[in-house]
Order: structure tokens, then C-alpha cells, then sequence
């Protein structure tokens, strides 16, 4: 009679490991998100997250090279340890790395002489860290070496019509509405990330030009130093809409 198969011990723990990082790393944006504790707290439960996923990945592999010859079992659940590992860690793994060289600011604008104010938002960030003033030509310089392309749109609509475009595109980007005052040109809202639930302020100015309209935007956490880019994502995504409206 065969012996049973045994099940690899390294494709077993590893996706137990797997599971409890990915488990973590819900927790982690979950209660930040929830206001249970500070989002610094958080981004630490989930670098211990991603670590704990690192190890649980490297078992998995093991566990899937352990069972190639067919003597154990447990190679889809290496598979699955490998894959969910990859798919969990990657994200933020992915951001930080690609950020390792972004300036440490969280305030973009598309006009860095005389950047879109904040207005309606105002009371909603008083006793935040960081303030709705902007920060002057230390700030613009960083903005300008790392975000280049950061720049105003030109439409050739007036401001009229151009302003119900940059409308339609905010509720397209999912922001929520704080206040729209077409008289002014001016609307601002507010965009909340999807994982830690951090929200962002975002003011749109329409001013008129020769030929039609100028778009500014201006994005601006409420906390942390460094936006690892998110904010100038953000403009570009929301100009891109914008941009390719008829």
C-alpha cells in the first residue's frame, strides 16, 4: 500500500503566513480609514503587514518547489500563497518604490505663481497639520523638477461652458462636491483614497483667456508630509477628462 502524500510544510504555513499579512493589511487601512487609530499607526501595521506577506511568499515558493517531484501535496496552496502574496504586497510595495525619488511635498498645482485658494474647504481643515496656504517657491521648485508635466488646460470654450465640463469631470473622478460657484470659476472638493480612506482637497479655478478658458487645479492632503504622488495622479487623471471632453 502507498504511503499518503504529506502535505508541504512550507506551502501550509506559507499561505497561513500569506493570509494572516493580508488579513493585517485590511485591518491596517480598515481602522484609519475608521478613524480607530492615527493613519500613522496604520501605515505601520501595514509595513509589519507587508513584511509578514515577504516571508509567507518566500515559504510559498519553497512549498512549490518542495512539491514538484510529486512526493508531498500542497502545491496550489503554494500557488495561491505566491499569487495572493504578490497581489497584496505588490500595490503599496509598488508605490513606495516608484516614489523613493518624489520630493516629500503634498500640495500640486497646476499654477505655482498664484495657485487656485481654497475657500468653502477652509473650515473643514481648521486644526489640520496641513495648512491651506501655500508654500512658496521651495514647494513650486520640488513641484517643478519632479512633476514637469503639471500643467494648466486650455480649452476653447468659455468659462460658462468650460466650468460644467470641469463639473462633470469631478463627479466623474467620484470627489465629493464641497461647493461649485460658476460665477467665480471656482469649485472645490474633496477626494478620499480608497484603501486608508485619507482625504485630499482638490480647488479647480476657470479663468478666461483670448481663445476660451484656462483650468487650474490644485491638490492638497490634509496630513502627512509626502503625498508619494498621489496628488499629482490625481491632477493628471482629472486633466486627462477634462481633456478629452467634446
Amino acid at each position: 500500500m502507498a504511503e499518503p502524500k504529506k502535505t508541504s510544510w512550507f506551502a501550509r504555513w506559507g499561505f497561513v503566513i500569506v493570509g494572516w499579512g493580508t488579513a493585517a493589511a485590511v485591518v491596517a487601512g480598515w481602522g484609519s480609514r475608521t478613524n480607530l487609530w492615527p493613519f500613522g499607526f496604520g501605515f505601520r501595521l501595514l509595513a509589519w503587514a507587508v513584511a509578514a506577506i515577504a516571508i509567507g511568499v518566500l515559504f510559498s515558493l519553497i512549498g512549490a518547489i518542495a512539491t514538484r517531484g510529486g512526493k508531498k501535496r500542497g502545491r496550489i496552496l503554494a500557488i495561491l500563497g505566491v499569487l495572493v502574496g504578490l497581489l497584496v504586497a505588490g500595490s503599496p510595495s509598488w508605490y513606495v518604490w516608484k516614489a523613493r525619488d518624489l520630493p516629500a511635498i503634498h500640495d500640486i498645482s497646476t499654477d505655482t505663481d498664484n495657485p487656485p485658494a481654497f475657500s468653502a474647504i477652509t473650515p473643514l481643515r481648521r486644526g489640520l497639520p496641513n495648512p491651506v496656504e501655500y508654500g512658496g517657491e521651495e514647494i513650486a521648485d520640488q513641484q517643478h523638477r519632479a512633476y514637469p508635466d503639471i500643467q494648466p488646460l486650455l480649452m476653447h470654450a468659455p468659462v460658462a461652458h468650460a466650468f460644467e465640463h470641469v463639473l462633470e469631470a469631478a463627479r466623474e473622478m467620484g470627489w465629493d462636491i464641497v461647493d461649485a460657484n460658476p460665477a467665480q470659476g471656482r469649485l472645490e472638493a474633496t477626494a478620499t483614497t480608497f484603501w486608508f480612506g485619507f482625504k485630499d482637497d482638490v480647488v479647480v479655478r476657470v479663468s478666461p483667456t483670448e481663445t476660451g478658458s484656462r483650468i487650474d487645479v490644485r491638490s492638497l492632503s490634509r496630513v502627512g508630509r509626502s503625498d508619494i504622488g498621489a496628488n499629482a495622479r490625481r491632477i493628471r487623471a482629472y486633466l486627462a477628462i477634462l481633456a478629452a471632453a467634446p
